[in-house]
């Protein structure tokens, strides 16, 4: 299940995180971000939560972490390891995109 983070728990939920974190920085009014949302859902059920973290962030109401990780364009997806960014895919893309991307960092 996806995990909503925001402002204030970013640092604790996905920098810290001991596994790698897929962050959908996204919005409501976004059509993009909502065709990308089942997939992401999707995503989130087939990893267990010791292998990977799958995360959402509204940018409208957590704009100072969308303005720290220069989110220009949405629905952007960070893959974040060992609190770095290390993949970054804007706009919607395959789900074996993302898969792919995960299973690059999981071990």
């Amino acid at each position: 299940m996806t995990k909503e983070v925001n402002d204030t728990n970013f640092e604790q939920e996905v920098l810290k995180s001991t596994v790698p974190v897929l962050v959908d920085f996204w919005a409501e009014w976004c059509g993009p971000c909502r065709m990308l949302g089942p997939i992401i859902e999707e995503i989130s059920n087939e990893f267990s939560d010791d292998k990977v973290k799958i995360c959402k962030l509204n940018v409208d109401n957590n704009q100072v972490t969308a303005s720290k990780y220069s989110i220009m364009a949405i629905p952007t997806v960070l893959l974040f390891k060992n609190g770095q960014p290390v993949e970054q895919l804007v706009g919607v893309r395959s789900k074996k995109d993302y898969i792919n991307i995960i299973n690059k960092y999981i071990s």
